[in-house]
């Protein structure tokens, strides 16, 4: 038996039809096509799957999609300005933070959560608010260096 629920992602509100076991993992790449959001461990541990909850960092994967129902979602389909891209984005592309990018958009919107936080963090609580991100190309010194280098 399904249940509908209303969201917003990506400031677009959305009433869908969900199984209870949904996660909002599946819920975001299979029936919102918001690929962005990227599969990974489904068991909370890579942070590939991370998306911004209400204002908080949380991996997709951990959450079932009737907890999000009346929540707002940020992916990183919506973090584009009219503008461009992000700042966030912009830096990494610059400091060369991406390699694969499978990790990137948990990567940018944990670090995008941080810093509506916390907007001069320093490198012990930019190594903390990504810790939950793994990624297995850039040794993470380039990561941290574009996240200072978009609070700045």
């Amino acid at each position: 038996m399904k249940t509908v629920i209303r969201l917003t992602v990506n400031n677009q509100v959305h009433e869908v039809a969900v199984k209870p076991n949904t996660t909002l993992v599946d819920l975001l790449r299979d029936q919102l096509e918001l690929t962005g959001v990227k599969k990974g461990c489904e068991l909370g541990d890579c942070g590939s799957c991370t998306v911004i909850m209400d204002g908080k960092a949380v991996n997709a994967c951990l959450v079932l999609a009737v907890q999000a129902n009346g929540r707002s979602i940020q992916t990183i389909e919506g973090l584009e300005t009219p503008e461009g891209l992000h700042p966030l984005q912009k830096q990494f592309v610059e400091y060369g933070a991406i390699q694969c990018g499978f990790c990137t958009p948990g990567m940018i919107l944990s670090a995008k959560s941080l810093l509506e936080r916390n907007p001069h963090p320093n490198d012990h609580e930019i190594r903390t608010a990504i810790s939950g991100n793994l990624c297995r190309c850039t040794g993470y010194q380039k990561i941290i260096e574009a996240i200072k280098a978009a609070a700045d």
